[in-house]
């Protein structure tokens, strides 16, 4: 799985990035199919907004979280991807 790491007014760091690989390994072990990740960590003044878009087998599945703590909202991040990649995993598995 190759991790695209994109920062729009925010220096992603060495932290940053660690701790989306780590998060990013949680879902590479639900589904293994994810050819290839999109990750957009944006700042606007207050918010703190992270933004995912994952390339599967079979589609596409895009997120977005903000919080007033980036780390909170990359948490957010990937439990919604998380879910809707149990979902993509499931209707693959019915046909």
């Amino acid at each position: 799985m190759q991790i695209n790491l994109t920062g729009r007014h925010v220096e992603i760091t060495t932290a940053l990035k660690e701790y989306v690989d780590n998060k990013f390994a949680k879902l590479e072990r639900h589904f293994d199919h994810i050819n290839n990740v999109h990750v957009i960590l944006n700042v606007e003044k207050l918010k703190q907004i992270a933004e995912a878009k994952l390339h599967l087998n079979g589609g596409e599945v895009f997120a977005a979280s903000e919080d007033e703590n980036m780390y909170a909202a990359i948490d957010q991040l990937i439990d919604k991807l998380d879910r809707q990649v149990i979902k993509h995993k499931e209707k693959i598995a019915r046909h």
